[in-house]
């Protein structure tokens, strides 16, 4: 009895594998935190708030733009000389060669499908036909395909800098540079551009003085947007030299290349010494007047091997899209090998003329200043804030009076300053230049300020808010 007795109470040992008691305890505490943190049912929608990525994605035009949004004068006819879509007006059609072109593409239906992520090898390949040359060697390797300049500008930032890192961009410049940085928490840091003389430059010497341990680039926009400069070679050679020194390397924005006049020369900033690593962004939007088939390109130049990640970083991103356009791909290679030199010469003869004849018409108009340009397709015009007022007021006035739209140069961070875009027809340009004079002389201080506006064309204001 007694042996039974013990035997009764002695502890039985688990079975292998088994669960234990406490184990137990535990599963039945999680599943009952679960079970009460599930949401209760809604009874009714709720507005969803955007993502913090979205609300800081803004584009300064956009908020310019809205300001100007005013009635024009029903009595004259509207001329828009405030959108930088070279196909508005029809003057400035894209090359029949293009069309062509792209009739081709389609209908082979060699081109229904995807691509590579970086771009159909024939197209890459037709960018290093046009654009590699002896002191500017590349292959199709280093190229990567976009959806538009604007694009290949966005991957380049994001594969260089990430949150607290700064990228320094020009001062007057194009805004988009701020609306991509921004979103990522990248700092956009903007330096001077010097509008005053012969020739739009840099100023590098301030410049040198916002650098620091976080800046991983500068941008460098050349034919320029909105001020018409065009770097002469020197200037050039002296901004790859601050590069060199300070280790920088550059973001090429060379949208606008060789659509230059008035006596300028556009010279790639990769084709000039010293060497230093350079992304250029590039595409077919401006030069072959055809904005709306989104096709750019980025040329990565990795000279000492800094940017070998930054290239696999470019490679990733292109996956987001898994490449631009099939069909623009297909008609690229007859695009850029096949349009006649006469197509070129045409549009620069257009913007040209019409660039002379509006600054020999406001050449006379006191408290104004023409900034002559050389290239690209925008004339910037500076207004005395004592004669006319702020520039967003100046043009806001310009429309309910006149219908001529241009765009003030707040959006450009350029304040007392206008932005005029030379892609109508003759008749156009002479008719709008012929009425901003009448609109001048007619209110000269009838809209002052007490304040007159800065020869500079640089608003810090952006870079102190941040």
């Amino acid at each position: 009895m007694q042996t039974l007795m013990s035997h009764s109470h002695s502890r039985v040992a688990p079975l292998p594998g088994a669960i234990t008691k406490e184990e137990i305890k535990n599963q039945l505490m999680v599943h009952e935190r679960r079970f009460l943190s599930k949401p209760t049912r809604k009874e009714e929608w709720t507005v969803l708030p955007q993502s913090a990525h979205s609300k800081n994605t803004v584009n300064p035009v956009r908020r310019i733009a809205d300001a100007c949004a005013v009635p024009p004068n029903p009595e004259k006819k509207v001329i828009r000389l405030h959108l930088g879509d070279p196909s508005v007006g029809g003057k400035l059609p894209p090359s029949e060669v293009a069309v062509q072109a792209m009739h081709e593409s389609v209908s082979t239906h060699m081109y229904d499908g995807y691509g590579p992520a970086v771009g159909a090898l024939a197209a890459r390949q037709a960018i290093v036909d046009r654009y590699s040359s002896s002191d500017n060697v590349f292959t199709a390797d280093d190229v990567v395909l976009a959806s538009g300049c604007s694009h290949a500008l966005q991957m380049a930032i994001e594969a260089v800098a990430n949150a607290g890192d700064n990228i320094l961009v020009p001062h007057p410049g194009f805004p988009l540079y701020s609306t991509l940085c921004r979103p990522h928490n990248i700092v956009d840091k903007p330096y001077k551009i010097d509008m005053t003389g012969e020739d739009v430059k840099i100023d590098l010497s301030y410049m040198a003085t916002i650098i620091d341990e976080n800046t991983r680039a500068i941008i460098v926009n050349n034919p320029g947007n909105p001020t018409g400069g065009v770097f002469t070679k020197e200037h050039l050679k002296e901004i790859l030299e601050f590069a060199n020194k300070y280790k920088l390397i550059i973001i090429a924005d060379e949208i606008y290349g060789d659509l230059v006049y008035n006596g300028a020369t556009f010279y790639p900033m990769a084709s000039l010494s010293p060497k230093v690593p350079i992304i250029t962004c590039d595409g077919i939007a401006k030069r072959w007047m055809v904005p709306g088939w989104r096709l750019g390109w980025l040329i990565i130049r990795n000279h000492f091997g800094v940017l070998n990640e930054v290239k696999q970083g470019i490679v990733a991103l292109s996956q987001k899209i898994v490449g631009p356009c099939s069909l623009v791909q297909g008609a690229l290679p007859k695009i850029l090998r096949e349009t006649p030199e006469e197509y070129f010469v045409y549009t620069r003869n257009v913007i040209e003329t019409n660039a002379n004849i509006v600054g020999n018409i406001l050449a006379d108009v006191p408290g104004m200043r023409v900034v002559k340009p050389k290239g690209a397709m925008y004339m910037m015009v500076n207004i005395s804030r004592s004669a006319y007022g702020n520039d967003v007021n100046f043009c806001q006035n310009l429309i309910q009076e006149e219908s001529v739209f241009c765009l003030p140069g707040q959006a450009f961070s350029a304040p007392g300053y206008f932005r005029v875009v030379l892609t109508s027809s003759t008749d156009d340009m002479e008719e709008a230049a012929t009425r901003i004079r009448d609109f001048c002389f007619r209110n000269i201080n009838q809209f002052s300020d007490s304040e007159d506006s800065s020869d500079e064309g640089l608003d810090l204001s952006a870079m102190e808010s941040d």
